[in-house]
């Protein structure tokens, strides 16, 4: 029994062994002159056989290497995995300021040559109240207390505030650091950005974890890491403060006045935790003004951009729909563009764009792009051309306005069913001479008769007179019956308007109900728009948003619930033919056009 269990330890052994691949070095990222420093080189199992270094540049080797090993078993759900390494440490002392390559490691495991990784490390400047030479651990023991009484130095421990440009123009991206030095223990810091007038602010990396490095400043050698970072976009020009901020620290520094014996005996603490208030100085910038003239289709943009712009389809029919999408791209003030105008016919209607933000904060600015889609709908048949859309930038570099512009789009719009209710827009057509009310002179010469006297009290001048005034009054009457038809027509049609309206919401009911996208929206728009045409007394024909609205006025209906009409009525046509899921807004949009169609209802 023992002879088996003794072989199956061998064979876990050759097992680890053979699958050992890994050496990996272990040392500080900086240190200073005089200063000693401990290098590890961890193999992934103890049966190394040999191991071998090569110089350490910039440094003196002192002595090394001293072994270590360390071995675990874990047993998880009935099985066992054990792990094992060794350690190699190298003690050095740093000699030279510089940036060096820590060398890597052979190491002999198994009868196979493994190498491990190398390292850069810096040593800089030994520092002015450096203790350097008794430091034999690396990085940690960069933090120290900074005196013997119970309080910290402005020097050892501060925040400064930089910009990286001193003077820019409106909108341009500035970049705003806040940096840490420090010479002790920090347990704890806050501060919180104040109100910056002037300023669009977007904080950069927020989440980032805090990673110290060490850095030489005035001769003396921090901890340093960048606190936060802020991309300013200036909003007006002239010369802008950015004020000064207060950061509470919570540092933990050496106690003077402990006892060590207390201390061993539970009776005190060789630290003691004191709080420290951190001012940043206030910074100006000089922000130019954009140079003039400002072109009048100027979007805003401050940066570097392309454009690209795709109208798809380029056939279809009459009140199908189509989809202009303009894509701006580049690196600047993006977030705060306005969407470039879109120049369609006059019987075209195209919608607010979609905007869609696929950019990133960085240094620079928002860096990525941003998506506009137009939902076009062409109302008439015909081969139409839309004009380029024009996006116009300043770019801070050239210092010059740059005009971008996409290429002409072609539409082939075919004449499509007509949908009642459909439109509300007021077709137009151009108006044509048809004949001439003066005609050709005919020259040569003229018989001239005074005929005035025979006409005037002859029978002939008696006949005309009466016909005249015969006719005059049965014009007075036909004018007189059209208008009282006309005026119980008007009745009628306001009287049946609620009542159409209810039937048709009560199809556009059933037709949600059955998620008929398409005729529901129809029946629907058809409600909204016969309702107001039969209360107002317009026909379909002549429907248009302004004379509906200056009718609405004249009617007393109020400026809100105008408003609330004329929303509905977009938001319908808009989810007509708008991408995406429309089905997920009608109970929604049904609502709205119920309530509205109820108040007006009310209010006339």
């Amino acid at each position: 029994m023992n002879r088996k269990l003794f072989a199956l330890l061998i064979l876990m052994t050759m097992v680890i062994t053979s699958f050992a691949q890994n050496v990996t070095i272990k040392a500080p990222e900086a240190c200073e002159v005089g200063q000693r420093i401990n290098v590890r080189y961890v193999v992934d199992t103890q049966d190394v056989e040999d191991i071998r270094v090569g110089e350490f540049p910039g440094f003196e080797y002192l002595y090394g290497p001293s072994t270590s090993s360390q071995s675990s078993y874990q047993m998880i759900n009935g099985k066992t995995t054990h792990s094992s390494s060794v350690t190699f440490t190298y003690t050095i002392l740093a000699l030279k300021e510089g940036e060096y390559t820590l060398p890597s490691a052979s190491v002999k495991v198994g009868g196979k040559t493994i190498r491990s990784n190398s390292a850069s490390i810096t040593i800089l400047p030994a520092s002015q109240k450096s203790q350097g030479s008794a430091n034999n651990q690396g990085s940690s023991s960069q933090h120290r207390s900074p005196g013997s009484n119970a309080s910290v130095d402005s020097r050892d421990l501060f925040i400064t505030a930089t910009i990286n440009k001193a003077k820019v123009f409106e909108q341009e991206a500035v970049l705003l650091t806040y940096k840490l030095y420090t010479l002790v223990n920090i347990r704890q810091l806050s501060g919180e950005m104040p109100e910056l007038d002037g300023f669009h602010c977007q904080e950069l990396n927020s989440k980032a974890q805090l990673s110290l490095k060490y850095e030489n400043y005035n001769g003396r050698n921090y901890g340093t890491a960048i606190w936060r970072q802020y991309v300013l976009f200036p909003q007006k020009s002239g010369v802008l403060t950015i004020p000064s901020i207060s950061f509470d620290a919570e540092v933990e520094i050496s106690n003077p006045y402990a006892d060590p014996f207390d201390v061993f005996f539970g009776g005190g603490s060789l630290t003691q935790l004191v709080r420290k208030t951190i001012t940043t100085p206030k910074l100006e910038l000089d922000v130019k003004t954009l140079p003039s003239p400002v072109p009048s289709n100027f979007s805003g943009a401050v940066g570097k951009f392309s454009m690209t712009g795709t109208l798809t389809p380029e056939q279809l029919d009459a009140n199908d729909v189509a989809s202009l999408r303009v894509v701006v791209s580049g690196r600047g003030n993006m977030k705060l563009i306005k969407a470039p105008v879109v120049d369609v016919p006059k019987d075209f209607e195209v919608y607010t764009p979609k905007e869609t933000d696929k950019t990133t904060m960085t240094a620079s600015g928002a860096n990525g792009n941003i998506v506009f889609d137009y939902v076009i709908v062409p109302r008439h048949g015909g081969k139409y051309v839309i004009n380029p859309v024009e996006f116009v930038y300043f770019n801070p570099e050239t210092e010059k306005f740059v005009t971008l512009a996409s290429d002409t789009f072609r539409l082939d719009v075919a004449k499509g069913k007509q949908v009642a209710g459909a439109t509300s827009v007021l077709e137009k057509e151009d108006l044509r001479v048809l004949s001439s009310d003066i005609h050709y002179i005919k020259g040569g010469s003229v018989s001239i008769s005074d005929s005035v006297d025979s006409f005037f009290g002859s029978l002939t001048y008696v006949l005309t007179y009466v016909s005249l005034s015969l006719l005059f009054l049965l014009i007075l009457i036909v004018f007189y019956r059209q208008a009282k038809a006309n005026a119980d027509i008007a009745r009628k049609r306001d009287k049946r308007a609620g009542k159409e309206a209810g039937k048709r919401l009560k199809v556009a009911r059933k037709l949600l109900k059955n998620r008929e996208v398409g005729a529901f929206y129809e029946e629907l728009l058809r409600a909204l728009l016969n309702y107001v045409s039969d209360k107002l007394n317009i026909s379909m024909t002549h429907l248009s948003k302004d004379n509906v609205r200056e009718l609405l006025v004249a009617r007393g209906v109020s400026e809100e619930l105008i408003q609330q009409y004329m929303s509905v009525l977009e938001s319908c046509e808009f989810a007509r033919f708008a991408p995406g899921d429309p089905i997920a807004t009608m109970d929604k949009i049904y609502e709205s056009a119920s309530n509205v169609i109820n108040n007006l209802n009310k209010n006339l």
